[in-house]
């Protein structure tokens, strides 16, 4: 894997990507002042060197009928490593869970989870995680709107 130079024209490549990945190397190279090959090639190193890890299409949550954002809170009954290996097995094979996070403070575990409606999260919750045997208490906290969401990550502390 090459090393990555996080200089000013590669900073420039990470915004630019992290807005529209589907840019064209020629639209890259003309924003940062690259030509085509030290810009395909940059972007590329970026690739191999773990710093992109991939290309997805965003999609709208509301246009597939996704409604319900719910940020659950879950503790264990312990927290021992297999009681951790357990609960992220079972969270994994979840498609409403978007986003599960390991957590210090009053909760173990931290999920965004979509879902249609209140119907499929209480069915998520009942046959789903109560089901998972280490699960001690779930609490849940419903969006009522989205004020901010970005994938974009900032690259203000890499610049001198």
């Amino acid at each position: 894997m090459p090393a990555v130079s996080y200089d000013p024209a590669t900073l420039k490549l990470l915004d630019l990507l992290q807005n529209n990945a589907e840019l064209s190397t020629a639209e890259l190279a003309a924003a940062t002042g690259l030509s085509a090959s030290p810009c395909w090639r940059r972007v590329n190193d970026l690739k191999e060197g773990g710093v992109i890890k991939g290309t997805v299409a965003l999609v709208d949550a509301q246009s597939l009928g996704l409604a319900v954002n719910v940020f659950v809170h879950i503790s264990l009954k312990q927290q021992d490593r297999a009681s951790l290996d357990i609960f992220d097995e079972a969270v994994r094979s979840m498609p409403e869970v978007m986003e599960c996070y390991l957590m210090t403070g009053e909760s173990d575990y931290l999920l965004r989870v979509v879902v249609e409606d209140l119907r499929k999260y209480q069915a998520l919750v009942i046959d789903r995680l109560t089901t998972i045997p280490c699960v001690s208490n779930i609490r849940s906290s419903f969006a009522l709107g989205q004020v901010k969401y970005t994938t974009a990550l900032p690259t203000t502390h890499l610049r001198k």
